[in-house]
């Protein structure tokens, strides 16, 4: 689970976060009490993107495929609101 701290503690305590890091904790830090920045080690991003991908792809797999025929790029860009 990821801890998470204010950008300003983040910052006063970033030598000691980094040690976290390296010893596989993951942080989230804040800024106004939202989200702005996580802190993971490096090897734990390949994962997730692999992770990621891998699962939009298994989603996009089962879904039906809709033939709609053919469309012109003005369509496309058609604002129906």
């Amino acid at each position: 689970m990821e801890e998470v701290i204010s950008a300003a503690d983040a910052n006063r305590k970033f030598s000691l976060l980094l040690r976290g890091v390296r010893e596989g904790r993951s942080y989230v830090v804040t800024s106004h009490g939202r989200p702005v920045a996580r802190l993971i080690p490096a090897g734990k991003h390949q994962a997730m993107t692999t992770g990621a991908r891998t699962a939009l792809l298994s989603r996009l797999e089962k879904q039906p495929v809709i033939h709609i025929g053919r469309w012109t790029r003005d369509e496309l860009y058609e604002d129906d609101r």
